[in-house]
């Protein structure tokens, strides 16, 4: 039986191309879709869940993404494995690419991120990965290809925002850490050098929300798009992500998860900050009904379409970057 398993992810892995991030691309219309799913916490044989699961579902066999990414929170409960799995087999099992970005609870259910890193990857149609000598886990980065397969056409960066404040004296959660800064700077000039001088449009997925996602909406002199029942829980410290993006001029939107009762998006100095629509069942606070945030990118264009796909195929929210920011609303 284990080598009948063997064999099968080995031929599952080869039909989509394996775990090598190079698999991705722009299909021949020139479009490429991400489905993004946060805060599942999914806690094995919880009937509390099971509408997590239900929803995951729904939306895949709705959007049929050319890429799935969780932004952190996965699971909730023991056992880990166990929990992990059930949720990420509902995309493998589609033969989906998927991949993860840990949150503050995942690592709180027994198994540490290194555990549970060696158990996403083992899943068919994994592209998890770790950078070495960088603080966390799931820092990587997933090239997009051109529909003919002949450059790299979109970046797709992923961060561990890791979880709680590791100051003395300072509250709340973690930052994303300096190393990775310089990790994500390294990466754009990489990129950029490679494509003749100039950038390549980028998105990035973490957990924990910038601080800037609460400087945009603080004074309400922006528009935005969607629910905001919630402070935003960022770090009380500010690492200088944000800045580094806007020097690098390549990131276009930051896609986050965490405030489970916030699915806005809002355009700030340029760039689009947006929550995930929350994918969980009742195992931790919500008072949004749950679903997913669905991201659209078109080949050569530096604009995107996203929006939130919920119960019964219902859609809402649906705006176009930057144009939807620019105009007034209605």
């Amino acid at each position: 039986m284990k080598k009948s398993i063997l064999v099968f992810s080995f031929l599952w892995a080869l039909m989509i191309g394996g775990i090598s991030a190079q698999t991705l691309k722009f299909n021949a219309n020139g479009k490429f879709k991400i489905v993004q799913f946060t805060d599942v916490h999914y806690i094995a044989d919880d009937p509390r869940s099971a509408v997590a699961i239900e929803r995951i579902g729904e939306v895949l066999d709705a959007e049929k993404p050319d890429l799935v990414v969780f932004t952190g929170d996965v699971i909730y409960g023991k056992p880990a494995e166990k929990s992990m799995c059930a949720v990420l087999n509902l995309v493998s099992e589609r033969k989906y690419p998927f991949a993860v970005t840990f949150g503050n609870h995942d690592d709180e259910q027994g198994l540490s991120r290194e555990e549970l890193l060696k158990i996403i990857q083992r899943i068919p149609g994994n592209l998890t990965a770790s950078a070495e000598g960088v603080s966390g886990v799931t820092n990587f980065v997933l090239p997009v290809k051109s529909s003919d397969g002949m450059r790299d056409a979109e970046i797709l960066y992923m961060f561990d925002s890791h979880s709680y404040s590791q100051i003395k004296g300072i509250g709340g959660y973690d930052y994303i850490d300096f190393d990775q800064i310089q990790w994500y700077r390294d990466n754009s000039r990489k990129y950029t050098a490679s494509n003749g001088g100039m950038v390549i449009p980028s998105l990035a997925f973490f957990h924990i929300a910038l601080p800037e996602f609460r400087q945009a909406v603080v004074g309400e002199s922006v528009p935005f798009f969607g629910i905001r029942k919630e402070k935003v829980c960022a770090p009380l410290l500010n690492s200088g992500l944000f800045a580094s993006m806007k020097e690098m001029g390549d990131v276009q939107g930051v896609f986050v998860g965490h405030d489970h009762d916030n699915d806005y998006a809002v355009m700030w100095q340029g760039i689009l900050l947006a929550y995930g629509r929350y994918t969980g069942g009742d195992t931790v606070y919500n008072n949004l009904s749950n679903g997913a945030r669905v991201i659209e990118l078109t080949e050569g264009e530096k604009s995107f379409r996203t929006w939130i796909r919920l119960k019964g195929n219902h859609v809402e929210q649906e705006v176009e970057f930057p144009e939807s920011f620019l105009r007034p609303r209605k």
